[in-house]
């Protein structure tokens, strides 16, 4: 079994994605696909080698569509140029969609409140007829319409074409049939009125019809793209993350190379300051290295020789010399890079759905206006003659047509998103994308990262342990931030700032010395004193163990070779976070904390914020594979983080949340981000996804009533009986009433408490 990785160009709808797999699935020796909108990327499990792109693409090219094969993992510098071109195409087709809306949305406003204007005077007497004629009005209409419908509507006509050509209709191909049907109709009657007489047609004109369906598509179509846009930023600062170069031992000298030259084995340096470009182990040297990258944690881990580093991860003090291992795309970043790459190919449930609805859709309705004009042609004409039944087949063809056009059912889901974004950005719930809100409503588990989510992501001095009657907490603390001024350690500023925030400042020192992997010391007042990690025996004081079990850090003060106190240092619980996991509770949700941190400190922080479950010691790649474990046991999965290091692990959730104090990658890879990281805003987003679901599910629930009850009257089923036919006025108005129930509904969200 092999795979085949492809970009498609041509797709812009769901009905694409769903003709695209369709037509792929039927291949010879393709077992499985999965085509993905967003990312416009179709994913082929193939027996064997597989079909060749030639023969797929001769397949696929006279539906409108086209594969490229997606390169193999490349270099950096390639990379970021092949991603600066990409987003480059992206933007031009993203502005020329753009320069359509700014045409087409400002008219179909104005056409679309003429529209309720005139049917309001119909219905309302005391309300005014329109201040100009029908004649002329119809003229302009014609005008607007004809430039909407052959010029701005131009991808509705391609899809006409490709029904015609191929037989494979799309959302496109509907609501191209129906405005070309609406404006041709409605020009025929205007521009030949022996035509009108002899089909005995009303005074009725769809031009406004046609106008207002093309401009409130244009613009879904536009914000769709827009979002899209984001699909691809989060792998970009992913690989720009990787350092540009290394200095590696070639021919016993120090040379500065590409980091793409890096070879397995080299001996690579690195100096305080620097980023690490590849993996490997230490074989000279220590230092103290921020691993947030990988971790997450804020605390630097201490390396010596013998231990492993990883690429991207910076050296906060001392120089040292490694080994290259893992380069290119066996790094743990090109890892973390692949799995979010897969994480956003992979396709919801819910778009599959959509899928199948599209693509049953467009055909039954067009089914049902050819029978309905067919039967007014050969039953009607036996009763009613055939001038009178052709009046009503084109009645029924272009009403069904007309209350078919999927202007209800297109404005259902975005008005009610527009509203619902809008709100969440009032109480800073920024929302990426249609998708995530619509996913957050159906989640049961809620994942927190610990270092920066649940808690603020810096260290600070928790306890002070007096050992010695002579010492005061004051002096003991006096005397540690007098020491560790001198020291570039974030645990030593942590002490420092905790010293400051009690008035205290350091005092004179001398014979400082940074004590590698173990502390520092100097001379205060001609007594030795020092700072350093406790040895193994005396992790035996019940202070220290009992500090430990709570999975804080721990530092030894000595003076003159005595032991006078401890110092626990940790990350804290954000003040908000206790709170707001007791609000995720009320509404029934499992809340579980994973994290790369150990098991102890991890443990100490979920008790603390009633968390029920925790997963601890997990990596980048290994907190994404546990998602996936929830996922399999059937639980819908949110996942709220900061650090590059959650990336993958939120892009592979249901939905990805993002602390917006937290990394851009992680903020980019993520669904919903949460302005100043407050937690309380977890609950309040999860809330208003329900709430905007809700007012989704009754749109299309109306917007599909109109279509079951109007469609059978706009054919004439009541004519049989009792003489009613819904001429096409009435399904324009049955439509600008399906479209201003949604709207009006939609607006409910407005008032809306979270």
């Amino acid at each position: 079994m092999t795979t085949q990785r492809y970009n498609v160009k041509g797709m812009h709808c769901a009905s694409c994605s769903a003709i695209v797999t369709k037509k792929l699935s039927k291949v010879e020796g393709i077992a499985q696909v999965n085509v993905n909108l967003a990312t416009e990327k179709a994913t082929l499990e193939c027996d064997g080698n597989g079909p060749t792109p030639k023969a797929l693409n001769e397949l696929l090219n006279k539906y409108g569509y086209f594969l490229e094969i997606e390169p193999p993992p490349v270099a950096l510098q390639s990379a970021i140029t092949d991603a600066t071109s990409k987003r480059a195409e992206k933007e031009r087709e993203l502005r020329d969609q753009l320069r359509k809306v700014q045409f087409a949305l400002p008219v179909a406003l104005v056409v679309f409140l003429l529209m309720m204007w005139d049917i309001g005077s119909m219905v309302f007497h005391v309300l005014p007829h329109l201040p100009i004629s029908m004649e002329r009005l119809n003229l302009l209409l014609l005008l607007v319409s004809t430039w909407m419908v052959f010029r701005t509507g131009k991808p509705f006509l391609h899809g006409i074409v490709m029904f015609v050509k191929s037989g494979a209709a799309s959302m496109d191909t509907l609501i191209g049939i129906g405005t070309v049907t609406a404006w041709f109709y409605s020009a025929l009657i205007t521009l030949v009125p022996p035509v009108k007489a002899f089909l005995h047609a009303p005074d009725s004109t769809y031009f406004d019809v046609t106008i207002v369906v093309i401009g409130f598509v244009l613009l879904g179509k536009y914000l769709e793209a827009r979002s899209k846009m984001k699909t691809g930023e989060a792998i970009e600062k992913l690989i720009n993350l990787q350092a540009k170069t290394a200095l590696v031992e070639r021919g016993g000298k120090e040379v500065t190379i590409a980091v793409e030259d890096v070879k397995k084995g080299d001996l690579v340096i690195v100096k305080p300051g620097e980023k690490l470009p590849v993996d490997g182990t230490i074989t000279k040297g220590s230092s103290s290295i921020d691993e947030s990258m990988v971790t997450g944690e804020s605390i630097p881990v201490d390396k010596k020789a013998g231990d492993q580093v990883i690429g991207g991860t910076i050296n906060k003090q001392g120089s040292f010399t490694f080994t290259a291992s893992n380069i290119g795309p066996q790094s743990v970043l090109a890892r973390i890079i692949r799995m979010v790459e897969e994480a956003q190919g992979s396709k919801a449930p819910i778009q599959q759905i959509a899928d199948q609805v599209a693509g049953i859709f467009v055909p039954v309705v067009l089914a049902l206006a050819a029978l309905t004009f067919v039967l007014w042609l050969t039953v009607g004409s036996s009763y009613l003659g055939f001038s009178a039944a052709l009046s009503y087949g084109v009645m029924g063809l272009v009403g069904i047509l007309v209350i078919a056009c999927p202007c209800a059912l297109g404005l259902a889901t975005p008005t009610a998103i527009i509203v619902g974004i809008g709100k969440g950005a009032e109480y800073g719930i920024l929302i990426r994308n249609a998708e995530s809100l619509e996913k957050l409503s159906s989640i049961d588990t809620v994942v927190f990262d610990k270092t920066g989510t649940i808690t603020t992501g810096k260290p600070e001095v928790t306890d002070i342990i007096v050992l010695d009657h002579k010492s005061s907490i004051t002096s003991l603390l006096q005397l540690a931030a007098t020491i560790e001024s001198r020291s570039e350690h974030p645990l030593a500023k942590a002490i420092v700032d905790a010293a400051k925030k009690e008035g205290l400042t350091p005092g004179e020192i001398t014979d400082f010395r940074a004590l590698e992997g173990v502390g520092v010391s100097a001379v205060i007042s001609n007594h030795p004193v020092s700072i350093r990690k406790p040895a193994h025996h005396e992790k035996m004081i019940p202070e220290l163990a009992r500090l430990e079990r709570e999975g804080k850090t721990v530092v030894l003060i000595e003076e003159r070779s005595a032991c006078i106190g401890l110092i626990a240092l940790s990350d804290t619980l954000k003040k908000e976070a206790k709170e707001a996991v007791a609000a995720l509770h009320r509404k029934g949700l499992k809340v579980i904390m994973l994290t790369g941190d150990n098991p102890l400190a991890a443990r100490f922080m979920a008790e603390q914020a009633g968390i029920d479950e925790v997963i601890a010691e997990v990596l980048p790649h290994e907190k994404a594979i546990k998602i996936r474990e929830l996922q399999a046991q059937g639980r819908k999965v949110v996942m709220a983080g900061d650090g590059i290091n959650d990336a993958p692990a939120l892009a592979q959730a249901d939905v990805g949340i993002a602390m917006a104090t937290g990394t851009d990658v992680a903020i980019e890879s993520a669904g919903i981000t949460l302005l100043k990281g407050d937690l309380n805003k977890v609950a309040q987003a999860i809330t208003l996804s329900r709430a905007t679901m809700r007012v989704i599910r009754q749109n299309l629930f109306w917007a599909f009533i109109y279509n079951i009850i109007g469609i059978p009257l706009a054919a004439g089923a009541l004519f049989p009986l009792w003489g009613i036919f819904l001429n096409p006025v009435f399904s324009g108005l049955a439509m600008a009433g399906s479209s201003v129930s949604v709207v009006s509904n939609s607006l409910r969200l407005k008032r809306k408490k979270l």
